[in-house]
């Protein structure tokens, strides 16, 4: 299964303001900042990922996406305005956003106009003047376009696909660049916004929580926000004609979107229904339920050979359904929201803190649910595994292989069985409370799993995480 909340942040800011607000003489004023000349200079192409050098980009930290579009599924064409608000982390002469198969009318920075070219699959923009250090900023883009596919024949063609009643974004490891200009790596993490227009009668659903309707001269706005940081291939749009329904659960807006060619009583249906009862189930285990929203949005098209987890919303791909109910499949998506979206990667390397997990929910829920239990599949993973591939270090072209998902799963339980159940289930709140809404990668998890445990690690993660002979149990 391939992918693919929130502390409120107005409280901190009405903090801010009633600080900045203060007028006494006596207040605090900020230390004047020693005069410098700036260094401008382009910002990287590339966020620097050992695996993918040249996904996402440098030079600036995005704070939010906004995106304001329409989509038309007679001709496949996109076009609307992305509104990027960020601040600049060098002195910026230039700065590039991944952005393909689209086409820019208009750039502006701070209100200004920008000049822009595409090179490849990066929209390089050079504003009127340089961006200081430490500088937020806001880029607006206007662009238009056929949207499509990445292709990446060893990882799956990500991106957006033309269905037959409308439209699908979605993949991983990157798929935002193809349908709006985005900094595409999970290091950068930003809020999400969205206002979809569609053709009236079609449905437009995506991450967060849904924001009200608006149907004029035929045509219907979709809006959806997302206030927590959100890596960017977990942003998902989904076109086309769906039976929605909405609910609450624990408190949040609770979304079921399924194909009106899907029978209500279809095994797929019937595993989805279950998302609440087994939301609560993993909240009980990593601890309180991350965002905002939740839900899944269920997937048909035959172009779609895999599933993709989304924050706040799970998509399953319904092929994973097959002939019976597996609700297996919505655990694993489900406890992506902590292994994954709340606590996202730094590096593609670590993916197995994301499917490890996620594989290790499963056998968590079958012994809860009355099936085999963790060490009985755990058992059955180990027997005759092929141990040639490290976890730790599966390489670009197998990031979604076995030794990621069941060996990660299999080295979960390794540690659990070493720090015990106590320090073990302790441990896995601790990271998604201490790392809510941030990154974490093997060698912090690493130090907590040591700090919580009281234990030395090293050698447990280094054997099932990087040997390439089978650990011994």
């Amino acid at each position: 299964m391939r992918r693919r909340g929130l502390p409120p942040a107005a409280a901190a800011l009405a903090v801010l303001l009633a600080a900045g607000a203060c007028t006494s003489d006596d207040a605090p004023k900020p230390a004047a900042s020693p005069s410098r000349t700036p260094d401008f200079r382009p910002g990287a192409d590339g966020a620097g990922d050992p695996y993918f050098p040249k996904y996402g980009n440098g030079g600036y930290d995005v704070a939010g996406y906004d995106l304001d579009l329409r989509y038309d599924p007679a001709t496949g064409k996109l076009s609307g305005r992305a509104t990027i608000t960020a601040t600049a982390t060098q002195d910026l002469s230039s700065l590039d956003f991944d952005l393909a198969h689209l086409s820019v009318t208009q750039v502006t920075v701070d209100g200004a106009a920008a000049t822009a070219r595409a090179i490849g699959n990066e929209l390089v923009v050079t504003p009127a003047a340089g961006l200081v250090k430490d500088r937020r900023f806001t880029v607006v883009v206007d662009y238009a376009g056929i949207p499509g596919q990445l292709e990446n024949k060893s990882l799956g063609n990500g991106g957006w696909v033309r269905t037959r009643d409308g439209g699908i974004a979605l993949g991983q490891p990157e798929s935002a660049s193809t349908w709006y200009p985005v900094n595409d790596h999970p290091s950068d993490k930003a809020t999400f916004t969205l206002a979809m227009t569609v053709p009236a009668g079609l449905e437009a659903i995506s991450n967060g929580v849904p924001g009200p309707r608006r149907t004029s001269n035929g045509w219907t706005t979709w809006r959806w926000t997302v206030n927590s940081p959100m890596a960017s291939y977990l942003s998902t749009v989904v076109v086309g004609q769906y039976r929605i329904s909405t609910g609450v659960h624990g408190g949040r807006p609770m979304i079921i979107a399924v194909p009106e060619s899907v029978p209500a009583g279809s095994p797929a249906a019937r595993s989805l229904a279950r998302t609440g009862e087994i939301t609560d189930y993993l909240a009980s285990v990593f601890g309180p339920y991350p965002f905002d929203a939740n839900g899944g949005i269920l997937v048909t098209d035959d172009r779609i050979e895999y599933a993709l987890e989304t924050q706040t919303r799970p998509v399953y791909g319904a092929s994973f359904f097959k002939d019976e109910p597996n609700p297996e499949v919505v655990v694993h998506e489900l406890a992506h929201q902590w292994f994954g979206d709340s606590v996202a990667l730094r590096r593609w390397q670590d993916i197995w803190l994301n499917e490890g997990f996620a594989t290790y929910a499963e056998w968590l829920w079958s012994e809860h649910d009355g099936g085999p239990t963790a060490q009985q599949r755990f058992d059955k993973a180990y027997a005759g595994f092929d141990w040639s591939v490290p976890p730790g270090d599966p390489g670009p072209a197998r990031i979604f292989g076995a030794a990621v998902y069941q060996r990660g799963g299999m080295t979960v339980h390794a540690l659990r069985k070493t720090i015990g159940d106590d320090a073990f289930f302790r441990l896995l709140k601790t990271w998604t409370s201490e790392n809510r809404d941030g990154n974490g990668d093997t060698a912090q998890f690493v130090a907590t799993a040591e700090r919580v445990s009281g234990r030395q690690l090293d050698d447990l993660f280094d054997t099932w995480l990087h040997a390439t002979t089978p650990p011994e149990q």
